[in-house]
């Protein structure tokens, strides 16, 4: 639906009713034609835009598990925290909340990193390096 296609034809509607209205006289019916077609599209767009944000959701949660799953320091319960109440939430914030900076975890990678991909990061200047030495 997000494609140039699609724009293209919604234009090309929106061309060939604006360039229908002298034929119809600019009458109330040529108005209502367009105003109840985007209402329409509109009410329309609304499920297909909910059912893409939730399949989008979907996928990042499982990658999410995935990670937590495979991740030996992490902690298995964050796996269905979607499922949890608000209370049990809460209790998890404020867990993060409460963690000192330097009891955190820095994950170090178990190989070397593979040197001939270039790095077009920036930022990776700034980041230590991880080979062990």
């Amino acid at each position: 639906m997000g494609s140039p296609w699609a724009f293209a034809f919604a234009l090309s509607i929106v061309l060939i009713w604006g360039l229908s209205g002298p034929w119809f006289d600019f009458s109330d019916s040529w108005e209502l034609i367009i105003n109840t077609l985007t209402t329409i599209i509109t009410f329309l767009m609304v499920f297909i835009i909910q059912n893409s944000q939730n399949r989008d959701m979907r996928s990042l949660h499982l990658k999410l598990d995935e990670l937590i799953r495979v991740t030996k320091e992490a902690r298995n319960r964050m796996v269905s925290l979607e499922n949890m109440s608000e209370e049990e939430l809460d209790k998890f914030a404020d867990e993060f909340k409460n963690l000192d900076p330097d009891d955190v975890l820095i994950l170090r990678p178990k190989t070397e990193p593979v040197d001939d991909i270039p790095d077009n990061n920036p930022q990776s200047q700034d980041r230590p390096n991880h080979k062990s030495e």
